[in-house]
């Protein structure tokens, strides 16, 4: 659609769809809106954009609503994604700053989505696949007891005990450390088994227990650990707008979100989009739940790159530039988080 007038038109009709939740007619977007022209010919507007499938007619007598189609000329011509007033700004930086860890930065992260957006907020983990281990922590826990604790680039935290079948020798303990860091820090889950593997005959016999039973936890915690998960935050909020904004039940958009494999896999998908804050608008999603919804993602990740994506999931009645900018800052304050 080349017509910039109908484009304006087109523009005006989704603004005032979202703003009202109503059908939109041309009185209205006479009386609400500079377009320059007569009401006749913004008749004559809509009914080419009806024709083009840009907008629909819900039942005789009303106005018209935005389509999958027109949404998505909206978001597409949108000239850029409007930036937060400097109050808001704040507002983020100041929740997400005090974020002590990743898991942290993550629930404060996805919950600050929802309530700025009122929208279902999604913030996808780091898998460690992608990441890099950062360092190995090995801290005796009495005589018998030794805590393993994993620390990724992406800022995740693994621990776990073990129970071991003579005293600790703390001397060896520090050895151990500084060995098992030298072969795996800065290397990432699929590189890690070779490195590793020939740990044991740079000890003494004596402690080749030991060294077996620390890399084994190093590798069964990773293994453990590697599934991708998302978290959730803001159901209320589709359920408050359902009757309004789905046309059937909204029990299949639910089933949807709660398996984390359909969101793992759209997220996947729309992390090769060559946009900075990707949109997918209804049947764009492909999966029968989330057809009539949109979905608004960005990547987060530190120095090395993208490693994982947040986001939010919503009616196709939505404000598309807040919730862009809204998703933007998150992920660029999540982004901050990680490469700090």
């Amino acid at each position: 659609m080349s017509d910039d007038r109908r484009l304006d038109v087109l523009r005006a009709i989704v603004q005032d769809y979202v703003a009202t939740r109503e059908p939109v007619g041309s009185r209205a977007l006479v009386e609400r809106h500079s377009l320059g022209v007569s009401p006749a010919t913004i008749r004559n507007d809509m009914a080419v954009l009806e024709e083009g499938g840009y907008i629909a007619q819900p039942h005789t007598s009303a106005g018209r609503v935005p389509t999958d189609k027109g949404y998505r000329v909206f978001v597409d011509r949108l000239t850029d994604v409007k930036p937060l007033s400097p109050p808001e700004k704040r507002a983020i930086a100041a929740f997400l700053e005090d974020a002590v860890d990743l898991d942290d930065v993550v629930d404060r992260s996805v919950r600050l989505l929802a309530q700025l957006t009122q929208q279902v907020a999604v913030v996808q983990y780091p898998s460690l696949r992608r990441s890099a281990l950062r360092h190995i922590e090995l801290v005796p826990v009495g005589l018998r007891h030794l805590l393993v604790v994993l620390i990724t680039d992406t800022g995740r935290v693994e621990q776990r005990t073990l129970e071991l079948d003579r005293d600790l020798d703390v001397d060896v303990v520090h050895r151990l450390r500084a060995v098992l860091n030298a072969a795996a820090s800065g290397r990432r889950l699929p590189d890690l088994e070779p490195a590793l593997s020939g740990l044991v005959e740079a000890f003494e016999p004596t402690y080749a227990d030991l060294v077996r039973a620390v890399v084994a936890a190093v590798e069964e915690t990773l293994a453990q650990e590697a599934e991708e998960r998302v978290v959730l935050a803001g159901t209320a909020n589709l359920a408050r707008t359902g009757v309004v904004d789905f046309a059937h039940s909204i029990g299949p958009v639910l089933e949807a979100l709660e398996e984390q494999m359909v969101l793992l896999r759209l997220l996947g998908e729309m992390a090769e989009d060559a946009a900075s804050v990707s949109v997918r608008i209804g049947r764009e999603n492909q999966h029968d739940g989330l057809v009539e919804t949109s979905v608004i993602t960005s990547g987060y990740g530190d120095e090395s790159g993208t490693v994982a994506r947040v986001g939010v999931v919503g009616p196709l009645r939505m404000d598309y530039p807040g919730t862009m900018s809204s998703v933007r800052a998150v992920a660029r304050y999540m982004t901050r988080f990680l490469a700090g």
